[in-house]
């Protein structure tokens, strides 16, 4: 059986982190555009996981882009 999770960006505010937010977005987007919303909510003291998968890449035809 084919592994098919996505790849991920994952970071941690604090050691052991005991809750996860799986940030999920659009085609096309790359877990890294993401990263930077982790230290703008100022949870260093909380111990969160945070989740950025890389969405697949896809061709979208309904608004005529590539």
């Amino acid at each position: 059986m084919a592994n098919d999770l996505l790849e991920t960006v994952e970071i941690e505010t604090a050691p052991s982190p005991r809750r996860s937010v799986i940030w999920m977005h659009g085609l096309g987007a790359d877990g890294h555009d993401f990263v930077d919303i982790v230290p703008a909510l100022g949870l260093r003291e909380l111990p969160v996981r945070f989740v950025f998968p890389h969405a697949p890449m896809r061709k979208v035809t309904i608004n005529q882009a590539w």
